[in-house]
């Protein structure tokens, strides 16, 4: 990417420095305060226990940071980052990827005052990220995109989970209700067979279904609802297809992490907003907790 020089990386392990730098050809810095020395700006992408304590020495040199999902383990943790970056006029942004995803660009424009929104997200298992519950590590994608797309504060929340696998959460449902009336059902796993990532959107113009995985979607929605409120009134029978229009979602090809990277850019250069603050990443985070709370004062007790 142009806009960026990749000026090294900090990895723990001597073994694997060595190997990433011989087959990048960028150098490996044996800490985070000597990389601080040489660069503008880090992108956090250790595992998530460790995301604080790595961005605030970042912050606090006043270097902007671009910070994995979730922003942080805890909400405080978040509170303290984003008043650090106020004071030293640092940028955060939270990779929540998906904000990027074609079928999220090409469904925006449609998308107007939901009332239900139903995510799945499946995964196979993958030791990377287990050392949080799936909230955290998978549900947090959606409960983003779902709080971007009702733009509501999250009310009440009943969810349930359980470990498979790890020590943590595996599976998991939660269904939050928004101040707006809004509802979202959403499940998310890592231990499927298959891969499935679609969100579908009710509201009263109509239905979107989402393939996140494909990255399109299509949007389904009424040409005219007086025209058929009116002919159901009088008893007609009408066909569905006269009264429904199917448009196709389709936005502009490119691949959601360099976009996420170029937003970054365009956010430092002053060219645009962030498109996902630290903020965002804050609110994601809360509710992901208030789930993961919620799991576990419904968890049975194992020796009932």
């Amino acid at each position: 990417m142009p806009e960026f020089r990749l000026s090294g990386f900090v990895e723990s392990r001597p073994e694997r420095a060595a190997q990433v730098s011989k087959e990048l050809e960028v150098p490996a810095y044996s800490d985070i305060e000597t990389l601080l020395d040489d660069v503008d700006a880090v992108t956090v992408v250790v595992p998530t226990p460790h995301h604080f304590e790595v961005a605030r020495k970042a912050l606090l040199r006043g270097k902007h940071v671009l910070i994995e999902k979730p922003i942080t383990a805890t909400v405080e943790e978040a509170d303290e980052l984003l008043d650090i970056a106020a004071r030293t006029g640092a940028v955060i942004q939270t990779g929540h990827v998906e904000r990027f995803n074609r079928a999220i660009r090409a469904a925006l424009p449609y998308v107007k005052h939901p009332r239900f929104i139903e995510s799945d997200r499946l995964a196979p298992f993958n030791i990377r990220g287990s050392d949080v519950a799936v909230v955290l590590d998978l549900m947090i994608h959606d409960i983003d995109l779902i709080l971007t797309l009702i733009n509501s504060v999250a009310g009440n929340i009943a969810a349930v989970g359980i470990p498979v696998l790890t020590q943590t959460v595996d599976i998991a449902n939660a269904r939050i209700t928004f101040d707006s009336g809004a509802v979202a059902n959403i499940t998310a796993s890592r231990i499927s067979r298959e891969r499935v990532r679609k969100v579908r959107i009710f509201q009263p113009s109509g239905y979107l279904s989402l393939d996140l995985g494909a990255g399109n979607g299509e949007f389904f929605r009424l040409k005219n609802p007086a025209d058929l409120h009116a002919l159901v009134a009088s008893g007609g029978t009408p066909e569905l297809t006269d009264f429904v229009e199917r448009v196709a979602l389709e936005a502009p090809e490119g691949e959601p992490l360099k976009l996420e990277f170029e937003s970054f850019a365009a956010a430092l250069a002053g060219e645009s907003p962030l498109v996902v603050s630290g903020a965002d990443g804050r609110r994601a985070l809360a509710v992901a907790l208030r789930i993961v709370g919620d799991i576990e004062r419904n968890a049975p007790s194992l020796g009932a």
